[in-house]
């Protein structure tokens, strides 16, 4: 792939970068110049491990907003500021699992989530999903049963959803598939941490998402949680700042301690940027110039691909309604793995998608595709989606 990118002509629907064209380089200007002339000069200093507390006490506000019934409080210490959601993410299963353990997962799932649970020895074992792709909670119930009699639920170290928009497939799950999954759980004894990955929650195209958090959730009272989002794609992905808030004070203060050997705490000065934005409403007029815009750019990829025949040719999809990605699911005789003679003939045409079989863990099928419509522009978008049939369309049978 990274052969793939050196070629200049090439149109990559792969990487699930944001729209450079939106990035708000005045505004992050604006803050500076502010943080100049205050003489902010502690702003180029070492900040704090858990993270600048007045950006904390900003990020309590904005999950109340999505969660009121929770009622953070403002100098709530369960919020930690992170180098992205990534490194958030990373805590969490370097303080939790050793090699050999298992972390059930959402199924299809984030794909950089599983290559680093595979390089860090645990095993990643898909939560069974129904014809429709929503959570099965009698399936989820025989495969704990089968890791009971084998001895291996006690290796069931951690459960891992990206529940809003999610990578890749960018639906949402709902509030009947949140508690058959706790459910199921608690009928097994099986009560533990359990990380929602919201990293997509900001990034609705219209109407926001109306299902509860874990957080918000009753039936999740019991569990220890982590909700985990980022400040990066729904504004300036450069900045790298992301954040975590942890039910459990135990659990957060091994991942802040293992924080502490990474980095001595993120980037102040990053912090200090997305600080200031967030207090005089920015960061929000941020999100309602990009929302309709990444709806649009969906907009531009879905109907190229309608136009020009996909459907016709076999290939499904659901038109998401936030995010940044179309999941694309091909005739089962076709094989879009990295290797492939489907994904090589698309480079040849001058187009790259993400292999849905990243996405899956060992079982997972390889006739899926993972579509980013976030850089490109939407004559680019037209064109990409256009290169992508013609390929679609030398391999049907």
């Amino acid at each position: 792939m990274s052969a793939a990118l050196e070629n200049p002509s090439l149109l990559s629907l792969a990487a699930g970068f944001t729209d450079n064209g939106s990035l708000p380089l005045s505004c992050v200007n604006a803050a500076v110049e502010e943080i100049a002339q205050k003489d902010l000069k502690e702003t180029l200093q070492y900040g704090s491990n858990q993270g600048r507390p007045r950006l904390r006490e900003l990020l309590s506000e904005h999950l109340n907003q999505w969660e009121p019934e929770l009622a953070v409080t403002p100098d709530s210490n369960s919020f930690f500021v992170t180098n992205g959601s990534q490194q958030a993410i990373y805590l969490a299963m370097q303080v939790l699992c050793e090699p050999g353990d298992i972390v059930l997962v959402d199924r299809p799932s984030y794909f950089v989530f599983l290559e680093m649970l595979k390089a860090m020895g645990v095993r990643a074992v898909s939560i069974p999903v129904d014809e429709n792709g929503f959570i099965d909670g009698a399936g989820l119930a025989a495969l704990l049963n089968r890791f009971q009699a084998t001895g291996d639920s006690v290796r069931i170290k951690a459960v891992y959803v990206v529940s809003y928009y999610s990578n890749p497939s960018s639906r949402c799950l709902n509030s009947e598939e949140k508690s058959a999954l706790a459910t199921v759980l608690l009928a097994n004894g099986l009560i533990v941490p359990v990380i929602e990955d919201a990293a997509y929650r900001d990034l609705y195209f219209s109407e926001k998402p109306e299902t509860k958090s874990m957080l918000g959730m009753k039936v999740w009272d019991d569990f220890p949680k982590l909700y985990l989002s980022t400040l990066t794609k729904p504004f300036a992905t450069g900045l790298k700042v992301g954040y975590g808030f942890c039910t459990d004070s135990d659990w957060l203060a091994r991942m802040l301690h293992t924080k502490g050997h990474h980095d001595f705490g993120s980037a102040n000065f990053c912090q200090a940027i997305l600080e200031r934005v967030i207090a005089d409403g920015r960061f929000e007029r941020q999100l309602s110039v990009i929302r309709p815009m990444y709806g649009r750019k969906m907009c531009v990829l879905h109907e190229t691909l309608l136009h020009e025949g996909l459907e016709e040719l076999g290939w499904s999809w659901s038109k998401p309604e936030g995010g940044l990605y179309l999941w694309l699911k091909g005739p089962e005789a076709i094989d879009t793995s990295l290797e492939s003679k489907f994904c090589r003939s698309c480079i040849a045409a001058g187009v790259l998608y993400v292999p849905g079989g990243l996405c899956f863990d060992d079982d997972g099928p390889s006739n899926y595709v993972r579509l980013s419509y976030g850089v490109l522009n939407e004559a680019e978008l037209g064109e990409a989606g256009r290169r992508f049939v013609r390929v679609a369309r030398e391999f049907v049978s």
